[in-house]
């Protein structure tokens, strides 16, 4: 055991030879080394001086009692050493000593590898996204940025983490509501329910015709009056605002832009914005021949039934469009909602939805060959076979089938309509 001990002595002190250690640090290594190689000479079992030696001579008896002495000496100290006191107290010697020699400064050897070139003095900075993690501006302010070397160091120890850049786009996609079509909705209807106009939808939805509107459909329905349009390639707030005829700033505050440079796929409103209009079918020209009312071709049988009624109530209405070649009807602008009248007595022959560009219409039969016909209703107040008196309400003023604006439109039949033979003719005959 002992010669283990000294054995792991001599390994401590060992290594800390070195060449850049101050003198005094050197003084007191090689005096540890001394002291710890006597005393594991001491607690060595086999001291030089206990190897058999040749045949004493006369000269080295003198010598032998001298070292017999010496040995006598070494083990009575080795007896003090080994006691249950004096052992504990050499080993905690020996082991100060050594951390004496360890704790002592030590220069770096030259060549080190590895070693960082900055000054370690300073604490090591994390930079994120060009700001230290202290908050400080200090790495910014430099004549030409650091370079980061492959380990993720700058020049002045500051070490660098890139954040993610955000990337998110502004859309107005989620401003878009949506409404699934139920039984017995119009298109009218719906636009007014979310208080924008019916050729809104029409637009946002890409419609041909009314027929497409289904039960169970579902109509994207935008913020305000205006288009959906999507970001292509080459779009910029000022060209979409030059080719729609939108301020550039309406477009920003509807949208609730924060970035005015666009992105391709962007979804934006278009606020105030309009498309094509619904296309007006080429009406098919009616044979012009006099029957079931009398009267020549085109002229209207003689009435005797006193001035019919006008078949819009309430103030402000105007006539917009008068009847003419291609135009076969006469069209009453009003605010939407207002009151529609039968024009005279009559029976309702139909009542609802046509796909001839009438919308929702009523048709009445008032005697003596002569039909009228109310298109473009936001509302029917009637119902096929109904009796109905002059000035009597039938509907309400909309803009329903192939119109771009709340009006009426009134056309005044000489025959049965759904007849080969039957024309229309200038309903202000009657007024």
């Amino acid at each position: 055991m002992l010669n283990a001990m000294g054995g792991v002595l001599r390994t401590l002190l060992r290594p800390r030879l070195g060449t850049g250690r101050p003198a005094g640090a050197r003084r007191l290594h090689r005096g540890a080394v001394r002291a710890a190689r006597s005393l594991a000479d001491l607690l060595s079992p086999t001291s030089p001086a206990d190897k058999p030696s040749p045949a004493p001579t006369l000269r080295s008896r003198a010598f032998s009692r001298r070292a017999l002495s010496r040995r006598f000496e070494r083990r009575q100290l080795l007896r003090r050493l080994t006691s249950e006191r004096a052992l504990p107290i050499a080993i905690a010697v020996l082991v100060a000593l050594a951390s004496g020699v360890s704790l002592a400064p030590a220069a770096s050897p030259a060549g080190a590898v590895g070693a960082i070139s900055a000054d370690i003095g300073a604490p090591v900075r994390l930079a994120i996204g060009g700001l230290n993690a202290g908050g400080g501006l200090d790495s910014l302010l430099f004549d030409e940025a650091p370079t980061a070397d492959p380990s993720g160091y700058l020049g002045d120890a500051t070490l660098y983490k890139p954040v993610a850049v955000d990337t998110s786009v502004k859309s107005s996609e989620e401003m878009l509501r949506e409404y699934t079509v139920k039984n017995g909705d119009t298109l009218t209807g719906i636009a007014s329910r979310f208080g924008v106009s019916m050729m809104t939808v029409w637009w946002a939805n890409k419609l041909k015709s009314k027929d497409d509107l289904k039960v169970g459909q579902v109509l994207v329905i935008p913020p305000v009056n205006g288009l959906v349009v999507t970001v292509d390639v080459g779009d910029t707030l000022e060209t979409l605002a030059k080719e729609y005829k939108v301020d550039s700033t309406d477009i920003v505050a509807v949208n609730q832009l924060d970035d005015t440079n666009l992105i391709v796929g962007q979804v934006l409103v278009m606020p105030g914005a309009k498309g094509e209009p619904i296309p007006t079918p080429k009406p098919t020209p009616k044979p012009q021949t006099s029957k079931g009312g009398g009267g020549g071709a085109g002229v209207a049988p003689k009435y005797s039934g006193g001035p019919w009624a006008w078949p819009v109530v309430g103030g402000g209405n105007y006539i917009s469009q008068y009847f003419h070649y291609g135009h076969y009807g006469l069209d009453v602008a009003a605010d939407y909602g207002s009151t529609v009248v039968a024009t005279r007595p009559g029976t309702v022959v139909f009542a609802g939805w046509k796909s001839n560009g009438g919308g929702y219409q009523v048709w009445i039969n008032h005697g003596s060959g002569i039909y009228t016909s109310y298109n473009h209703l936001s509302a029917v107040t009637v119902s096929s076979g109904q009796s109905v008196s002059k000035g009597q309400r039938v509907g309400r003023v909309g803009m329903s089938g192939w119109a771009t604006g709340p009006h009426l439109h009134l056309e005044v039949w000489i025959g049965r309509p759904w007849e080969s033979g039957a024309y229309r003719v200038n309903p202000l005959r009657y007024y």
